[in-house]
């Protein structure tokens, strides 16, 4: 039996690539009642990065040294590459250890089933990190649907595009399939995770995935799935868009809702902005008051025809998944995200890479 938690919470990070670096140890540091004690990298210049921007953390070679001191640690985060968290997240668990695992949970819904039914066999938290789930722009569709000012929704669309027409390399690139890389496991996991969530189960799906560069995994690809709602998501995600569309375009009975450009939280952790020119305050970090709110300049627009109006961003924050980690260990709440939701995620990508392989459309009976 695990003795009570510390406070605060001490996390083990593994992995402090771009995943750990910037999407992670930020938030963990931010939160209150967790502290982020341990990172689990070998690369010296990531050792460097770690002592620099959060050097009351400890760096550890290898995993081992977590399973090897479980009553150290009060849960542990994955951040290392897909193909590598489910032998992580096992380990974890057998060692007693409350584990996040980074989207996608692994690389089939199988492999993440069994996760589940582990760490409920043990009784040990498991949970995803579905960030995307605190963009500011999902967060401004979820309350335009609570609102009704929508009307009945019959088609919403979602795209993560860029123009990147030459790779950048690294394994979500250049990696074999098998590995975990490719744009629908990297970007789907979050779109089709976001669909679901907002309107449900799904009752056919239908993919198309490409390889537009010449790479062993796919660069461009498209995902449409039929909810048992009877909203229609059409889901695009493509390294190699020349013009970018639309974020979000949600149609529905009473208005739209078009959404350009990308939550501002990932831009604002990979390179923070300079410092505010006039008075010389730094840019909001994770934590900060200010931090995820979206300028007035790029706020979609609600309407039909030629009556629209401006909607303001609501402001996302991806440290709630943290917060709510926290409330999930020391109080026993729900966790941010039900490792389910993941596990129904990844039967969806699985019935997708199915559907381009066979070009057609695979039907899910019972709804997923």
């Amino acid at each position: 039996m695990r003795p009570p938690p510390a406070d605060p919470l001490r996390v083990a990070l593994v992995g402090y690539g771009v995943a750990g670096a910037a999407f992670h140890a930020p938030f963990i540091a931010a939160t209150p009642g967790l502290r982020l004690a341990t990172v689990v990298t070998r690369d010296p210049a990531r050792r460097a990065r770690l002592a620099a921007d959060h050097p009351e953390a400890r760096a550890v070679a290898t995993a081992d040294a977590l399973w090897d001191a479980p009553a150290a640690h009060d849960v542990v985060v994955i951040a290392a590459p897909n193909r590598a968290h489910v032998p992580l997240a096992r380990a974890a668990l057998d060692a007693g250890l409350p584990v996040v695992v980074d989207k996608p949970l692994a690389l089939t819904a199988a492999e993440g089933a069994a996760l589940v039914e582990g760490a409920r066999r043990r009784g040990v938290l498991l949970t995803v990190f579905q960030n995307r789930r605190w963009d500011g722009d999902l967060l401004t569709v979820r309350r335009l649907l609570a609102d009704g000012a929508l009307g009945a929704v019959a088609r919403f669309e979602s795209r993560f595009e860029r123009w990147r027409p030459q790779p950048k390399g690294g394994w979500r690139e250049s990696g074999a399939p098998e590995e975990g890389g490719g744009l629908l496991y990297d970007l789907g996991s979050h779109l089709v995770d976001q669909a679901r969530h907002l309107f449900g189960p799904v009752t056919r799906v239908y993919a198309e995935q490409d390889r537009r560069r010449g790479l062993p995994v796919d660069d461009d690809a498209f995902v449409a799935l039929t909810h048992a709602s009877g909203v229609r998501s059409h889901l695009w995600m493509s390294a190699v868009a020349a013009q970018l569309g639309p974020r979000f375009r949600v149609l529905g009975s009473r208005a739209a809702y078009v959404k350009h450009g990308l939550d501002v939280q990932e831009a604002a952790l990979r390179e923070p902005a300079p410092r505010e020119p006039t008075t010389g305050a730094p840019p909001p970090r994770p934590g900060d008051p200010g931090w995820g709110a979206e300028p007035e300049a790029r706020w979609g627009t609600l309407g039909a025809g030629d009556e629209l109006r401006p909607v303001p961003t609501e402001r996302g924050d991806y440290g709630h998944f943290y917060a709510a980690l926290a409330a999930a260990l020391r109080d026993g709440a729900p966790p941010p995200v039900d490792p389910a939701d993941a596990v129904a995620t990844l039967a969806l990508l699985d019935a997708a890479r199915r559907s381009a392989a066979e070009g057609r459309t695979v039907a899910l009976d019972p709804p997923v």
